[in-house]
């Protein structure tokens, strides 16, 4: 491969729409003492509009303003000046919020609630239909790798696991905005790879995602436009392509050539070009790419792990009209396709009215006159086999008899 420069990564500004979610018009926002006097200045007269179906990145050191604006633009802060629309209306308008879909820069979740209780919680929240909220929790909870650990309480968690819970809160409600806020941030490579492929599928379907993050990489895979903050003005906006391209430099990629066919290649280009200006070497993968095949053949090879799972399809809800089959460059679909193995058939659950009332009965009034020890045991999951429980009742009978 004959290179100058790097390559330049593709920008995907095509999925927007001309309408506009978020306008922000001379936002400014001052911080100020207990005695009214100006202590920071963490915005600084900042203009930009985030269009439908655009993913828009916000860059830019520690404290630079990225936050802030973050939370202007939830309503959580009044701008000091300025003007911030979202979806033609104050932040601060309710209908609005139930439109959007936030996962803050840290996770703040009831501790003792596992997995499927905070998702619920958080789907009461915007009034959704008991139904509505099952069937969206058992979809996230697989989408995002936790399905298996769905009754351990979120206080538990580790960093990653706790950002995986709280992306699927912020996706509960199916919002048309939303603002991700370091969603990355402690994920394993492979939670990193899913958030960016995640966020690729919702802005293809139309929803519009704001995301704050330090990890520039994630940000260049992903977003359409950016803007980098620096003392809480914008110091340059727009789409990667504008800002990346390196107008005096070209990257020519070939198969192997020959060593004949290199000489050439590198007489003709040196007629035009000094040579110290010319460089050849041998493409390479990045390491998330290897990273990533190493994993799928441990997959493969039925490798077994007690930490979170690689997420499977995107939830069918959030996918909406787009057909649902595994696509097979997104590595949310490939990393879980689940190995073939033979079906097994389910035990049959008989419910819990069919255990005798007779039985019951007598083996209450046995245990009025002749206490049995008491033993602190599991709480069994709701479709334990109650069979077993026949069994143990039908010998704790015969004993008594």
């Amino acid at each position: 491969m004959i290179a100058a420069e790097p390559a330049q990564p593709s920008s995907v500004g095509t999925r927007s729409s001309g309408e506009v979610v978020v306008s922000i018009t001379g936002l400014t926002k001052v911080f100020k003492d207990f005695w009214g006097r100006p202590k920071a200045r963490a915005v600084d007269n900042v203009d930009f509009q985030v269009r439908r179906g655009e993913v828009f990145g916000l860059l830019g050191p520690n404290g630079s303003g990225k936050s802030t604006t973050v939370k202007l633009m939830l309503g959580l802060l009044y701008p000091t000046k300025g003007h911030i629309e979202v979806f033609g209306h104050s932040p601060r308008h309710v209908a609005t919020k139930s439109r959007i879909g936030y996962l803050p820069e840290e996770s703040y979740l009831y501790r003792y609630l596992d997995s499927r209780e905070t998702l619920e919680f958080f789907g009461n929240l915007f009034c959704l239909p008991k139904s509505d909220r099952a069937n969206r929790t058992e979809q996230l909870l697989e989408m995002v790798g936790l399905s298996q650990t769905r009754t351990r309480a979120v206080g538990e968690f580790s960093k990653g696991m706790q950002r995986r819970i709280g992306l699927a809160q912020a996706l509960i409600n199916d919002p048309d905005l939303i603002i991700l806020d370091e969603p990355t941030s402690g994920l394993d490579p492979i939670g990193c790879r899913e958030v960016k492929d995640l966020i690729v599928a919702l802005a293809r379907r139309g929803k519009t995602v704001i995301l704050s993050s330090h990890l520039l990489s994630d940000v260049e895979d992903v977003c359409d436009r950016v803007v980098i903050y620096y003392g809480g003005k914008v110091q340059a906006m727009g789409t990667l392509k504008e800002l990346l391209a390196t107008p005096d430099a070209i990257r020519i990629t070939t198969p192997a050539l020959s060593r004949e066919t290199m000489e050439r290649v590198l007489q003709t280009i040196r007629q035009d070009v000094a040579e110290d200006k010319v460089q050849v070497d041998t493409p390479t993968q990045n390491l998330e790419s290897y990273f990533l095949a190493v994993v799928q053949r441990a997959q493969q090879a039925a490798a077994q792990t007690s930490g979170a799972m690689s997420g499977a399809t995107v939830a069918a809800y959030l996918r909406g009209n787009e057909e649902s089959g595994p696509a097979p460059d997104k590595i949310l679909e490939r990393l879980a396709m689940p190995q073939a193995a033979a079906p097994v058939a389910a035990a049959p659950i008989q419910p819990a009215e069919t255990v005798d009332r007779q039985k019951l009965d007598a083996l209450t009034r046995a245990a009025e006159s002749a206490p049995l020890p008491v033993r602190t045991t599991a709480v069994p999951e709701p479709a334990a086999d109650l069979n077993k429980a026949n069994e143990k009742l039908s010998a704790l009978l015969g004993k008594q008899e």
